[in-house]
């Protein structure tokens, strides 16, 4: 029988992992800029977490989490989010006792949803993500923004759309929620089984609805915006000030609704433009999430972030011709004439590794001509040949494969040698 990889996974082989590294490296960089750093948090939790958190009328809850039962009976949940875990760790560890507030954490991992495999969307993905815990302050929404949007246009993305809305606090959300009400409820009943059911518990899901997007309801339903009180409109313009000050263009898009229940107040989309980058245009999203660390039990910790698909990213990159070129760098090569030579090569190679440079030989117990053509595949700056004779002199022949000039250079000296000529 021959396995293959399961349905909504795929694997990344050498030719690609280079340019996960290259990306994953420019967002280590940006977050180093932000002062913004990495946690790591178990791929499984507790299901709870996700249902009080991210919301039991969502479409992640109901059809999409990997949920199983341990050993010892507990229900656990491959994470399909990020945000969650994170505050789970802010509360349990007690970060909301730091001197330096907000916390400021970024994420890179593996998540996990069962939905229908589309291009740039699999059951396990990765994803990276921040989240700035401690802060009621409009100013750090606009730098999580802004710290996403310099990922993309770092990485030499240009065809981007930044989308905003804002979701009000509990009371303008409550306001919003009976006018929804009001307006679906008449024509319930020309809606999926998954928008009737969300009427009374959470309208505000029926607008994220994938089934019934074209409904003629849907352009039409009431504007959250319309229904902000004072205090929520002014935080809104607090924001976009801050992100004009920042130079950083926007749209906002009153139907903008995430698809996690804890959003609040802002929210907002980053998409890609390009002709090239298909249907799906989102590349990222997020938003603030005041109150969810009570949610789960801590104490009043305001907070803001996002998370965005590594696999996206780099479908954008590909759309806009910017994928990162990757070669691993080569240094020496070394051919190996008979079994003596082959074992003083083995120490040779040790030697010339400990001294920080990248060298390889063959294994294969190929003839001198196939070992070069293997170098000169592997675009090795040097080679490095050992026969009988240099066995017997303590010293090899050194090809400079970019001039093709070659010098006799004895073993003890060669690392010093190569380190000098590149």
């Amino acid at each position: 029988m021959m396995f293959k990889v399961p349905r909504g996974t795929k694997d990344l082989l050498p030719e690609e992992t280079g340019k996960w590294q290259a990306v994953e490296s420019l967002i280590r960089e940006t977050c180093r800029l932000y002062r913004y750093e990495e946690i790591r948090t178990p791929i499984f939790e507790q299901t709870e977490l996700f249902t009080r958190s991210v919301g039991d009328t969502t479409d992640i809850v109901q059809k999409e989490m990997y949920t199983f039962e341990d050993r010892g009976g507990r229900s656990l949940t491959l994470r399909p989010e990020g945000t969650a875990p994170v505050v789970r760790a802010f509360v349990e560890h007690k970060l909301f006792g730091s001197p330096d507030q907000p916390v400021k954490l970024y994420y890179m991992g593996q998540m996990f949803r069962y939905e229908r495999q589309q291009a740039g969307r699999y059951r396990q993905f990765v994803q990276f993500g921040v989240e700035a815990i401690g802060s009621a302050s409009p100013a750090i929404d606009a730098e999580v923004i802004s710290l996403a949007m310099d990922v993309y246009q770092r990485a030499g993305l240009k065809d981007l759309k930044l989308v905003i809305n804002s979701l009000g606090d509990k009371e303008s959300r409550e306001a919003h929620r009976e006018a929804l009400i009001r307006h679906f409820e008449p024509s319930i009943g020309e809606f999926c089984s998954d928008c009737q059911n969300r009427l009374q518990k959470n309208p505000l899901r029926i607008l994220d609805c994938k089934v019934d997007r074209e409904h003629p309801l849907m352009n039409s339903a009431p504007a959250l915006t319309d229904y902000l009180n004072e205090g929520s409109a002014a935080y809104f313009g607090e924001v976009k000030k801050s992100l004009d000050a920042l130079g950083i263009d926007y749209v906002v898009d009153p139907n903008l609704v995430r698809g996690l229940d804890y959003y609040n107040h802002t929210a907002f989309e980053i998409m890609s433009t390009s002709d090239g980058f298909g249907a799906i245009t989102t590349l990222c999203g997020g938003g603030r999430y005041n109150g969810l660390s009570e949610d789960i039990g801590g104490p009043e910790a305001p907070g803001i972030g996002f998370a965005m698909s590594i696999e996206r990213f780099l479908m954008a990159l590909e759309a806009e011709g910017k994928m990162p070129e990757t070669e691993s760098r080569l240094d020496a090569f070394i051919v190996a004439l008979d079994e003596e030579s082959r074992k003083e090569a083995v120490k040779i190679l040790g030697s010339l590794r400990r001294e920080g440079i990248a060298a390889d030989m063959d294994y294969m117990d190929r003839k001198m001509k196939a070992q070069m053509k293997a170098a000169d595949r592997q675009k090795a700056g040097f080679v490095i040949v050992i026969g009988e004779d240099e066995l017997k002199n303590g010293a090899a022949g050194v090809k400079n494969m970019a001039d093709g000039t070659q010098e006799t250079v004895e073993f003890g000296r060669l690392a010093e040698t190569l380190k000098s000529r590149s």
